[in-house]
């Protein structure tokens, strides 16, 4: 399977699942993008405080990922679509991709509600059949962190309706992306580490 093309860190610090090669699209066809994605998988460590202090708009380990992303070119992106039907056209708006970069998409999904794979694999399947994107990727928590979220007090705000993998796998081998590549990575205890008392 093309996962060998990883870093061995990444293969053995988060819960890794591809789907119609797209490890070797990635290293082949886009090595920047390959690049700035193992470098930000290899440095991230999930840091205590970001699951000890409450949310906000935007998740500790989303702003971390997105800001790694975005120093390096990528962009948060929507594309303006339309479908035409006899000379007719009707717009069929995306959601916003939350990081972009030369027709790979990159999705966060921290802590929402597990529907949000469902949009998720959705807009990739339509981006990848209107050629705009090439290669999906999705991270994820794996479901063995709900451990720690509940020795820190947090499990509650960590529910089983909220995304992580065994939420998102399933979607995943039922089709749910169509023929878009997709790259999965689920956070695991590993990249766990107590910066605060």
């Amino acid at each position: 399977m093309s996962i060998d093309l990883l870093p061995l860190f990444i293969r053995q610090n988060y819960e890794v699942q591809e789907w119609k090669h797209a490890c070797a699209i990635l290293r082949q066809d886009f090595p920047d993008q390959w690049k700035d994605l193992c470098e930000l998988l290899i440095q991230f460590r999930l840091q205590k405080s970001w699951i000890t202090v409450g949310g906000g708009r935007k998740s500790k380990v989303s702003e971390n990922i997105d800001t790694f992303l975005y120093d390096r070119g990528w962009v948060e992106k929507q594309f303006d679509t339309q479908i035409m039907v006899d000379g007719v056209p009707s717009q069929s708006p995306t959601h916003k991709i939350d990081c972009f970069k030369n027709r790979v998409a990159v999705e966060i999904e921290w802590n929402n509600k597990d529907p949000f794979f469902d949009r998720d694999l959705n807009n990739f399947r339509l981006l990848f059949d209107l050629r705009a994107v090439s290669v999906g990727v999705i991270i994820t928590r794996t479901d063995a962190l709900q451990k720690i979220f509940d020795d820190l007090g947090r499990g509650s705000s960590y529910g089983a309706s909220t995304t992580h993998m065994g939420k998102l796998l399933p979607r995943i081998n039922g089709g749910s992306g169509g023929g878009c590549p997709i790259l999965v990575l689920g956070i695991s205890k590993q990249l766990y580490v107590q910066d605060i008392p």
